[in-house]
């Protein structure tokens, strides 16, 4: 059931000062979207700045879907005010616009009003737009504008001095990318509970469904709401999002070395199905290539080790050159009660997790074995609220209550949280733990019921709207914490200047830009 953790909360409960200084940011995306809910179509804001080079303030898949990026920084309070006044700043400059507080879109009944990302006439930003030109024409568009929130994390280096004797990242990497490994594998086996505790996508608007097979499972309501009684995040299931060639990788996740091999074979293989799609045709590009993956940020995971690659590195590149420097986790669901997507009880909770997956044993993992652990989250996805719900374990051959593994699992991270709380009065971690505790005996506490529940009352369209109302109207005549309104004026001047400069250099033409790149990657 739960590997036995044991003498490693013990050897971190002698070592509790190794966990100060972990290392955190926030990326939330949203939709633009206009009072009526509809999806907005104009252009990313000029008074924000430029999407390509903005560093806090860019778009995702499409034009209208903001994302705000916080620094590094090793501060909870610290990196939550500052993603709010990004989102205090955006309010007032998004005119009558407001920010879609749900991961699910609704209002978007065709495709072509789903305006591609635009980044101006350089190369690399002709890059970002076809690269989605290319997902738009494998998977569709629909399913591009599912918005979730990204949590990237690091140990701090004291952790991995005290626990595998390193004496720097740069002599240590290879260590530390078999650690961070280690809580991979720990993530795929029990992360589940992040979707079971803060999945907020139970259902969706049925417009939203184009596949009338899959559309069958759905209960439907009166108010054009679409849902699946026990679902917890359909967010991270395959309505509407199927990348067969994907599931035929068997990327794994125990060693660097073929992790990225699987990846980079993975750009260099010639799909079948997308290769009937044409790359470039009348003129028009497409796709980037017709490979499996375009790129390596196609590869669908719900959990990424990464490293800041360096100017022209890919990130496998970046991994083999330096190791994994740190996590991003995937899984998040835009959490709609809160006005910024995300609350500090969750930041708390992934952040125990995630050191007890670094502690946790963890065998090697071939492909078979992380597929048996996709079941369990496609369980959790779709049913997780279900009573009696049963998790399995060691690959299918045995079963317990997911209640029961769901409390073994908070028995340890409340022995993490009496570690990180040991300066702490408050003793926050703890506290987050013993109100999380409570949700596997009453489901109904979870994010997702009481998102069904809301929904369910009002409409996904009226609660949506109603919810972004509130928001644009507090967040506008709150004054910013952190931030200068001359920190956004200079951040908006210098991504302008960049983005011109990037135009103005270029000395291919985007055709030889684009061969030069794939030739790389052969």
């Amino acid at each position: 059931m739960i590997p036995d953790v044991s003498k490693a909360l013990s050897w971190l409960e002698k070592h509790y000062t190794i966990l100060q200084g972990i290392q955190r940011g926030i990326e939330r995306e949203t939709l633009r979207i206009l009072p009526d809910g509809s999806l907005s179509k104009t252009p990313f804001p000029s008074k924000i700045g430029a999407a390509l080079t903005h560093p806090w303030i860019t778009t995702d898949f499409a034009e209208s879907m903001l994302e705000f990026i916080t620094p590094v920084n090793t501060n909870i309070d610290y990196m939550l005010t500052f993603l709010r006044d990004l989102h205090r700043y955006a309010s007032v400059n998004i005119g009558d616009e407001m920010m879609w507080p749900l991961s699910m879109p609704c209002f978007v009944a065709n495709e072509k009003d789903i305006i591609l990302a635009q980044y101006g006439t350089s190369n690399e930003g002709r890059f970002k737009t076809i690269y989605r030109e290319g997902l738009k024409n494998r998977y569709g568009a629909m399913m591009q504008t599912i918005s979730g929130v990204h949590y990237n994390f690091s140990l701090p280096t004291a952790f991995w001095q005290a626990r595998e004797g390193v004496k720097n990242t740069e002599e240590g990497k290879a260590v530390i990318s078999e650690g961070y490994f280690t809580l991979i594998r720990n993530y795929y086996r029990f992360g589940w509970v992040i979707p079971y505790l803060f999945g907020a996508s139970p259902s969706m608007c049925s417009s939203f469904i184009q596949d009338p097979v899959k559309a069958q499972a759905f209960i439907e309501q009166t108010n054009g709401n679409c849902y699946l009684p026990y679902a917890t995040s359909l967010r991270l299931s395959d309505i509407g999002y199927t990348n067969n060639a994907q599931k035929q990788l068997g990327i794994t996740f125990n060693h660097l070395e073929t992790y990225v091999e699987g990846l980079k074979r993975a750009t260099r293989t010639e799909s079948a199905d997308f290769a009937k799609l044409g790359i470039k045709v009348d003129g028009h590009y497409r796709q980037l290539n017709d490979n499996v993956l375009q790129i390596e940020n196609e590869f669908y995971a719900p959990i990424r080790p990464k490293r800041v690659p360096m100017a022209g590195e890919s990130p496998s590149d970046a991994l083999l050159r330096g190791g994994i420097e740190y996590i991003e986790v995937r899984a998040l669901d835009v959490n709609p009660f809160s006005p910024i997507g995300i609350t500090e009880d969750q930041i708390r909770f992934i952040d125990l997790f995630l050191i007890w997956c670094a502690l946790a044993p963890a065998p090697e993992m071939s492909s078979k074995e992380l597929e048996c652990a996709k079941l369990n989250w496609n369980r959790v996805i779709i049913e997780g609220r279900k009573p009696g719900l049963e998790i399995g374990i060691g690959c299918e051959s045995n079963r317990e209550p997911l209640s029961k593994v769901g409390h073994e699992l908070f028995k340890d991270l409340l022995r993490v949280a009496d570690v990180l709380d040991h300066q702490d009065d408050m003793q926050r971690y703890r506290n987050v733990c013993e109100r999380l505790d409570l949700m596997f005996d009453q489901p109904e506490l979870t994010l997702s019921a009481r998102t069904l529940q809301a929904i369910s009352d009002l409409g996904t369209a009226e609660f949506g709207i109603a919810l972004a109302n509130q928001y644009k109207k507090q967040l506008m005549v709150e004054p910013l914490a952190l931030l200068t309104e001359g920190d956004f004026v200079q951040q908006r001047n210098l991504s302008i200047e960049k983005q011109v400069k990037k135009e103005q250099n270029d000395t291919l033409s985007f055709d030889q830009y684009l061969k030069k790149l794939n030739d790389k990657n052969v």
